[in-house]
């Protein structure tokens, strides 16, 4: 196996793959990308047996073969050499010799035959979008991703393909988030995946803004996703996602328009006297204006009026302020919308215009 060349040209893959590769592995080889020329292209592949993502870039001076090289070197080496660095890359024996001008480099490797990659996954429904759409969609649900909860199925995302649109949806159990698009082409059949945080994670830092489509293949236990040069796969979880559309609050008619920076920046300063293990803030309603209200162990307490559209009157709720917090980061638009049926209601955070995303919140008791 040989290939040449330049410095960036081989970086940018190299940063694509990277994160899949954990520093701490159970078997060696994972350590380790793999390195493959075949078919005039050079392809990078990282995983972690969860995830697994494979970069192809062009090269030159090609001479077919694979290896698996340390991930990690590799790409502190390419990245420390100076920007239009052309690089030699050829395998001897059981070593590989990386030479840029005047710098040379020998890596150990191991056998590719010992690389685990995923083959052709069992496809049931494919479907194209617009990547930018897809990383709003996600990047807007993955903060309400649980994080080691014991209830596995909810340390992920569910992506809920149906009719003629694609949800995303996060839940912890004690807040959710929901954002949908519409999808040019319809499905027949419903289908409802959960990718794994991690996935998540990786999937939403590959993508980019701007006009590319980005084609979502379902597997039975598998979501794969294809960029450009890249393509990433992701295991599944199984089990079985709540049944969300159950927690959104149905009749929630008591609501209050607000600007949204203007609550945010009244939150996050009676945030500041909250108690620290709960977090609590109360939620007074009365016409025209919204009071929050913060108490901690220690008698303190902060107090913040905002103007609201509103003539609900006489009604207190208890919530988690960083939730929150972290729905109205995640709304566009300079105005929100907080709507609640009663005293024990969840919250429904949304934009003033818009259904398309929704976000709920358990209310607290203080």
């Amino acid at each position: 196996m040989q290939f040449s060349i330049q410095r960036e040209a081989l970086l940018k893959p190299l940063q694509q793959v990277i994160g899949v590769v954990e520093r701490r592995q159970t078997l060696p080889v994972l350590a380790n990308l793999l390195v493959k020329v075949a078919n005039g292209s050079l392809s990078l592949t990282g995983t972690d047996l969860e995830v697994e993502m494979v970069a192809t870039t062009l090269a030159d001076k090609l001479v077919d073969g694979e290896i698996t090289i340390p991930a990690r070197k590799l790409f502190d080496i390419v990245r420390a050499l100076p920007d239009g660095a052309k690089i030699e890359l050829k395998l001897n024996n059981d070593r590989v010799s990386l030479s840029a001008g005047r710098s040379r480099f020998t890596l150990t490797t191991l056998p590719a035959s010992e690389f685990p990659t995923v083959d052709e996954i069992e496809l049931v429904e494919k479907v194209s979008l617009p990547e930018e759409v897809l990383r709003d969609l996600m990047e807007r649900t993955a903060f309400a991703m649980a994080n080691q909860d014991v209830r596995y199925y909810l340390n992920g995302m569910l992506l809920d393909l149906q009719e003629h649109t694609l949800r995303c949806v996060a839940t912890d159990g004690h807040r959710l988030a929901m954002k949908q698009t519409e999808l040019q082409s319809s499905v027949t059949t419903r289908r409802q995946i959960i990718i794994p945080r991690k996935g998540v994670n990786e999937l939403v830092g590959l993508l980019e803004t701007g006009d590319g489509q980005v084609e979502l293949e379902f597997g039975r236990n598998h979501l794969r996703v294809r960029r450009g040069d890249v393509m990433f796969t992701s295991k599944l979880i199984d089990g079985r996602f709540p049944d969300y559309e159950a927690v959104i609050p149905l009749g929630a008619d008591k609501s209050a328009t607000l600007d949204r920076e203007v609550l945010r920046g009244a939150l996050q300063r009676a945030a500041i006297l909250s108690n620290e293990k709960y977090r609590g803030v109360r939620l007074e309603f009365s016409p025209g204006k919204l009071r929050i209200v913060a108490h901690n162990p220690e008698q303190e307490e902060a107090v913040e009026e905002v103007e609201a559209e509103t003539h609900v009157s006489d009604l207190a709720v208890g919530f988690n302020v960083g939730y929150l917090l972290d729905a109205l980061a995640a709304l566009r638009g300079d105005k929100a919308r907080l709507s609640l049926r009663d005293a024990q209601s969840s919250c429904l955070v949304q934009e003033h215009d818009n259904e398309q995303a929704r976000h709920v919140i358990m209310p607290l008791r203080l």
